[in-house]
């Protein structure tokens, strides 16, 4: 079993499964066949950390990173990550010449957006590779079949890019009903076949790799699979393991009277004498503000109760039936503790959403400890001036 550690500093975390990442990457890949991986690590690995989870993953043999954003790119380049990365969103033309100095691969879908490109990287006397996004009926970004067409043809007489891919992204792949899926596929094939000189083509999510791998063509996306968690509306019956547990230590217990209300507004009253446990865990974390007086974290094996309502900062939990209770113990707020456990998904239903945005809305000010075989392997801080400091890691016996 892993040991269980505390960052120096305010005792709240999240710890990263490294061998969870691998087994899950080990399914996915198994299902795409001989598709090549494109590990899609936007919003910071779907709140995972990028830094530590791209350069795992490329260890483990993904052969692209995909992100968002020309930011999301930079970080990763800065990082000293030089894998080819795919950022998959609109940037706009004054980024063209960030993006080309950068060297990762720009996501067109307008000819003004190529003209930039084109104008940048012929100032550097480079030849810019770049993918065409085709909307097949997501109806968000993206050109229609027939401009994405037009606009190949354009890029093809432009000698400083290189068209090198072609994509789409399906509406409901997760969906039982596949028709429109299908629908959206046919599009996209047709459009290919009227750019055959474009060979590296990739449409499949992680529904697509599990429900429908036929489709993963030269290239695959997996995304929220990777950390372990289906997306909503598919049957839970896989074996993917949750990659990212959120974790604290109480920070104090506070014996409240029968009669008294804790936390703001008021919203809670104990009937008993009580104890409450302050847990350094608030909204601006990513606990979702919902959770007041819904859902519970684990101390000692055992659920205890959100209380009151969540703070900025900071968390109130009702721990009277706990009393062995102290000061330090672990607090798990998303995770397994002995043979309780509080999923993600169990809160994104608590909160009526889903588990991207529980996962991608955990706060940068969390630190991420990367784990490996029970030993800590990296740390990722928000802030640079902490992370010498948030490696003096305290042992705390173990879990």
């Amino acid at each position: 079993m892993a040991e269980t550690f505390t960052p120096s500093g305010r005792p709240l975390w999240a710890e990263i499964d490294l061998d969870a990442l691998a087994y899950n990457l080990r399914f996915l890949k198994a299902r795409a066949g001989k598709a090549q991986i494109a590990a899609v690590v936007k919003a910071n690995a779907y709140g995972h950390g990028a830094v530590g989870i791209s350069r795992f993953l490329l260890e483990e043999g993904v052969d692209a990173l995909a992100v968002v954003s020309t930011e999301e790119a930079l970080q990763l380049r800065r990082a000293g990550i030089t894998a080819p990365i795919l950022v998959m969103g609109p940037t706009p033309p004054q980024d063209a010449p960030h993006l080309v100095e950068l060297e990762v691969i720009p996501t067109i879908a307008s000819y003004e957006g190529a003209l930039a490109l084109a104008e940048a990287a012929a100032q550097r006397g480079k030849v810019q590779p770049v993918h065409l996004k085709v909307d097949t009926g997501l109806n968000r970004f993206g050109l229609p079949p027939n401009e994405a067409v037009a606009l190949a043809q354009a890029i093809r007489q432009m000698a400083s890019l290189r068209l090198e891919g072609l994509f789409t992204h399906f509406a409901s792949a997760e969906e039982g009903d596949k028709d429109y899926t299908i629908d959206q596929f046919r599009h996209f094939m047709n459009v290919c076949l009227q750019i055959p000189w474009v060979n590296l083509r990739h449409v499949a999510n992680t529904a697509t790799i599990i429900d429908m791998p036929e489709l993963c063509l030269e290239m695959a996306r997996p995304g929220l699979g990777l950390y372990g968690y289906l997306p909503p509306g598919m049957a839970a019956s896989l074996d993917l393991r949750p990659v990212l547990s959120l974790k604290a230590r109480l920070m104090r217990i506070i014996d409240v009277p029968a009669g008294q209300t804790v936390s703001y507004g008021r919203t809670w009253q104990a009937q008993r004498p009580s104890r409450v446990g302050l847990v350094p865990c608030g909204y601006a974390d990513g606990l979702p503000r919902a959770l007041s007086n819904r859902g519970w974290m684990l101390v000692r094996g055992q659920r205890a109760p959100i209380v009151g309502r969540i703070c900025m900062d900071m968390t109130l939990i009702d721990i009277t039936h706990i009393p062995h209770a102290q000061v330090g113990d672990e607090v798990v707020i998303i995770g397994r503790q002995g043979e309780e456990e509080v999923s993600a998904e169990h809160i994104a239903f608590l909160c009526d959403t889903i588990v991207y945005e529980v996962l991608s809305g955990i706060g940068p000010r969390v630190p991420r400890v990367f784990i490996k075989g029970g030993q800590v392997k990296a740390i990722e801080t928000f802030a640079p001036a902490f992370q010498q400091y948030a490696t003096t890691l305290i042992p705390r016996g173990r879990s």
